[in-house]
């Protein structure tokens, strides 16, 4: 089986999406049902407390199965996001998030896999589970 979509083609999905700007998400590495993301540190990322909030790495998590998914339906699927739940398991302070999503179960109406979020040591950071709708055909 062959990718559905590039790497070129997420950069522009990217650009072109103003939910995604502000994360200067880069893409990682990109395969047949999976995607990783890195996303730089930025100060805005920033609780009061110096650690990187949980929005972000919800925010990649999602937007990396979002892609993952693209990579097996292509980037015209309109999968959503029905149910994500999110493990936070450590701190991230001022560096870069890398995280991978993988599909693991492709089925008619839904999408179910996972995502891990790690530091550059590959420290594990969060871990999601998700679920998402394909469009009725």
């Amino acid at each position: 089986m062959t990718i559905a979509i590039t790497e070129s083609e997420l950069y522009q999905i990217m650009r072109d999406s103003p939910f995604l700007q502000g994360y200067d998400l880069r893409v990682h590495s990109l395969g047949e049902g999976e995607c990783a993301l890195a996303v730089p540190y930025q100060k805005h990322f920033d609780r009061p407390d110096n650690i990187v909030n949980g929005s972000v790495y919800m925010a990649v998590a999602d937007v990396a199965m979002w892609f993952a998914i693209m990579t097996r339906l292509g980037k015209t699927v309109g999968a959503v996001t029905v149910e994500m739940k999110t493990n936070f398991l450590r701190a991230a302070r001022q560096e870069e998030i890398r995280c991978t999503a993988r599909v693991l179960k492709l089925g008619k109406r839904l999408v179910y896999g996972v995502a891990e979020c790690v530091n550059a040591r590959g420290e594990l950071l969060t871990h999601h589970t998700m679920t998402y709708m394909r469009p009725a055909e």
